[in-house]
């Protein structure tokens, strides 16, 4: 009688042994794609980012006053098209050229911003003589979408303008592309892509190297995820964007579009970048194969090397364009 007692004892024990490993696994299992969910909606799902300023308030001590409120008064033409995947309707501001010219430029925002933060590039490169395209990006401004793609799909929507701007302004068009931050990266990667010849140059301003290291670097910079934990994050939520957003993180890759790029080129990062790390602009300027030329602004934080040298800035990539814009 004892013995049995003793048996019965000795399997509850461990059945309680197999439900906790049992739950051990569940655990260690479901945890990665919860938190992949939760950064998933952190880093592709539109909404306020507690990391991102995103104000639109212009002080009169902004290097860049003039040419923001140059850009506000400016008469703007709205556009608006499907987008490459014919799911949204995006939109854009049109300023023309103050005289006839067949000189173009596509201007990109960043993360979570819209054309009307980039305001003072308008003014700049309305100032060069330029017709001027500002897209707001799917899930972004005014433009519709449900997800953020840092420059992926993007790339086929910007694309779809230029030849709108070809249709509007004529077959002897000539189009720059120019971005800043993630419109730099989407930049980038719109480089590798099949365009119309009448694209010339491209001008980007700290965009990264690739989502995946991106992410990797801001998993360890905003949330000081150790790296041992950050690729099954990484993994997890590269397979929900798959399945929401239509591609794996690890795909979209500037400095893989780059290696299929032979246009002219302009790099430019600040040396005091700690959102988008400068060590990805060397990459991404080794990876370009058309004529190229790196601009690295001492001084100057994430997206800011515009106000770091109001003076040099505009010169620079005037300078630059003008070798392939005429």
């Amino acid at each position: 009688m004892g013995l049995i007692i003793l048996k019965k004892q000795a399997n509850k024990r461990r059945h309680r042994l197999w439900r906790w490993l049992v739950g051990i696994v569940v655990v260690i299992a479901v945890a990665p794609f919860a938190a992949g969910s939760y950064f998933f909606n952190v880093a592709m799902v539109p909404s306020h980012k507690s990391f991102v300023n995103n104000s639109n308030r212009i002080s009169k001590s902004d290097p860049l006053y003039k040419q923001k409120m140059w850009f506000k008064r400016a008469h703007k033409e709205k556009w608006t098209m499907e987008s490459a995947s014919g799911h949204y309707r995006l939109v854009a501001d049109y300023i023309p050229a103050a005289k006839k010219t067949t000189k173009n430029v596509i201007i990109l925002h960043g993360f979570m911003g819209k054309k009307e933060r980039m305001g003072e590039y308008g003014a700049m490169f309305h100032q060069m003589g330029y017709n001027v395209l500002m897209p707001d990006a799917r899930a972004h401004g005014q433009s519709q979408g449900k997800y953020i793609g840092y420059g992926w799909p993007e790339r086929y929507d910007v694309r779809k303008w230029a030849n709108k701007l070809i249709v509007k302004n004529g077959a002897n068009s000539q189009i720059v592309i120019f971005g800043v931050s993630m419109g730099g990266a989407t930049t980038m990667m719109t480089s590798g892509i099949a365009l119309p010849h009448q694209v010339k140059a491209f001008v980007e301003d700290c965009g990264y190297d690739s989502l995946e290291e991106e992410l990797n670097y801001e998993a360890g910079n905003l949330y000081n995820i150790p790296r041992v934990i950050r690729a099954p994050l990484i993994g997890s939520l590269s397979l929900i964007n798959r399945v929401r957003n239509g591609f794996y993180v690890h795909s979209a890759s500037a400095t893989a579009m780059l290696h299929k790029n032979h246009r002219p080129m302009l790099f430019i990062h600040g040396s005091d970048d700690h959102f988008v790390p400068t060590r990805m602009v060397y990459q991404n300027y080794s990876a370009s194969r058309g004529p190229k030329k790196l601009w690295v602004v001492k001084g100057a934080k994430h997206a800011a090397s515009y106000a770091k040298d109001p003076h040099q800035y505009p010169k620079r990539v005037a300078h630059f364009l003008n070798q392939y814009v005429k």
